[in-house]
């Protein structure tokens, strides 16, 4: 599972978890969230999305 970054506002989608409140269950891989998601915190796409590792 990986962890991808918002680069406008920093909010954090991380795989395991998903964002249930969006109708996206844990275990939901980046390429597999609707290309039309926007972030739930600034609303840009998802192209402004990075991985991160830690």
């Amino acid at each position: 599972m990986k962890t991808w970054v918002c680069v406008v506002c920093g909010f954090v989608y991380d795989e395991a978890q998903g964002w249930p409140s969006e109708g996206i269950p844990p275990g939901t891989r980046w390429e597999d969230v609707p290309e039309d998601w926007k972030c739930p915190e600034c609303g840009i796409d998802k192209s402004a999305f990075t991985m991160i590792e830690f």
